[in-house]
């Protein structure tokens, strides 16, 4: 699809000299991406070459034995040492793939399309998007169209994030400055350090000639004491839980915590303070100090980033669509621009247990509802987006739904009503599940179970019923 796109709509354009990022999720990606790329535009003898981007080295065994970086043959062969930002200047290349590498501060006249294959949003979204902003004229060849296909994004949730940067960007409130000092006693009073360890990694940081053991030497203590109270914890949660004792298991779940937290603490008040501290002169060595140990601190962590038990090496992929959604106008004048919110309260965050949609049991209803061959990503589509988008346009249910229980509303004939006009308007794109809906009274009580119970529609409803 990105190379066909682009030789209809991007390459014709610049009389020919139009160029084309694509953005990808993950360096590994980044990798998968360009080889298949060039598979198919070898496959096809099309002139079109490729460069990819990304920092450091890549392993991938399904990609190739050997590690990947920018300058390996396999992935830019012709590069030659050759800085990318040059290369890709010149006629030689119209296709830049890119992993986190050069989606902001990149300018490049020729780029008129962008394929977008990565979760966006908020100023990221505004960065990465605009770097098809640059303008570009020479002897009467002028840049005046651009094209973005995305795979991924919500167009509603990127026009929003570029509302707040249209005209003028503006604060709904101040940034109090003093929340730094707020955030460093926080830390302080969490007692995994004291002041003169502190001053050992700064010293070691600052003292000239010093060598990279002497830092070692000075933040490894500190490091080592945090992964040891982490490990202790992680142990005392286990013994617990297989002997079953609930108190014993929610003290080793709160020190879990805690450090968690303290970790994310420790994120927050480097990110605050580089900030704060360019415009703001805090006069207090203390805070810098703290900043520059925090900063090899975590560097060193890493517990917190465990990944869960979950066996995915049997997991096959059997079926895969892809569906055009058309263009879409995204129109930012017209209404008011959000305000973009200053920085709040600092360190009062808390662990939360990961929201997770069991998609396996919806589907496993729905296989029980329709015969015929229709693949999970159909019927899916087909409930959570179809048919519940259509209810959630009900202005009788949204009311309803905020002014009802749950259990109440599952008994509302509107319910049932709203639910049949849904499923009759669904009828000519979704032929098959929409007439076997029709004509079942189970398959029509059954959709409304997985609405209800498995979709949050009266959740969905309620809250707008609210805002």
């Amino acid at each position: 699809i990105v190379v066909e796109h682009f030789r209809q709509h991007i390459a014709p354009l610049l009389n020919g000299q139009a160029k084309a990022m694509v953005v990808v999720g993950s360096r590994v990606e980044a990798v998968r991406w360009q080889l298949a790329i060039n598979k198919y535009i070898q496959s096809r003898n099309y002139a079109i070459r490729t460069l990819v981007a990304f920092s450091g080295e890549v392993k991938d065994a399904e990609s190739g034995p050997d590690g990947f970086t920018e300058h390996s043959t396999t992935l830019n062969p012709t590069l030659r040492g050759s800085d990318i930002r040059e290369a890709f200047k010149g006629d030689e290349y119209q296709i830049l793939l890119v992993a986190n590498k050069f989606q902001t501060g990149f300018d490049q006249p020729l780029l008129c399309g962008m394929y977008v294959d990565k979760r966006l949003a908020g100023i990221q979204a505004v960065q990465t998007l605009s770097r098809l902003n640059r303008s570009y004229e020479n002897k009467g060849v002028k840049k005046e169209t651009t094209f973005v296909l995305d795979f991924v994004n919500d167009p509603a949730e990127v026009l929003e994030a570029f509302k707040a940067y249209y005209t003028t960007a503006a604060l709904s409130d101040v940034t109090d400055p003093n929340l730094v000092f707020d955030l460093k006693a926080k830390l302080d009073a969490a007692g995994h350090y004291d002041d003169s360890e502190v001053n050992r990694v700064v010293e070691a940081e600052l003292k000239p000639g010093a060598k990279q053991g002497d830092l070692v030497a000075a933040v490894g203590p500190v490091v080592s004491r945090l992964h040891q109270k982490y490990k202790a914890a992680q142990d005392a949660l286990q013994a617990a839980t297989a002997t079953k004792n609930k108190d014993q298991a929610d003290a080793a779940k709160k020190a879990i915590e805690a450090l968690l937290l303290f970790q994310t603490n420790m994120g927050t008040f480097l990110r605050l303070y580089t900030f704060l501290s360019q415009i703001f002169d805090y006069g207090n060595t203390g805070v810098e100090k703290l900043s520059i140990f925090l900063r090899h601190v975590m560097r060193l962590l890493d517990f917190g980033r465990e990944r869960e038990g979950i066996d995915l090496s049997k997991v096959v992929l059997t079926h895969h669509s892809l569906k055009s959604k058309g263009r879409q106008a995204m129109l930012l004048g017209g209404d008011d621009a959000p305000a973009l919110d200053p920085m709040a309260e600092t360190g009062t965050g808390e662990i939360r247990e990961k929201q997770r949609a069991w998609l396996t049991e919806i589907i496993r209803k729905l296989n029980d509802l329709f015969d015929g061959e229709l693949s999970d990503q159909d019927k899916l589509v087909y409930v959570n987006e179809v048919l519940k988008g259509k209810l959630l346009e009900s202005t009788t249910l949204t009311k309803q739904a905020g002014s009802n229980t749950k259990e109440q509303f599952s008994n509302s004939p509107d319910l049932d009503r709203e639910l049949d006009n849904a499923i009759i308007e669904a009828l000519d794109a979704h032929t098959l599940m929409s007439t076997q809906a029709l004509n079942s009274p189970v398959v029509r009580q059954g959709l409304k179970d997985i609405l209800l119970n498995h979709s949050s529609l009266w959740e969905a409803l309620k809250a707008r019923s609210v805002s």
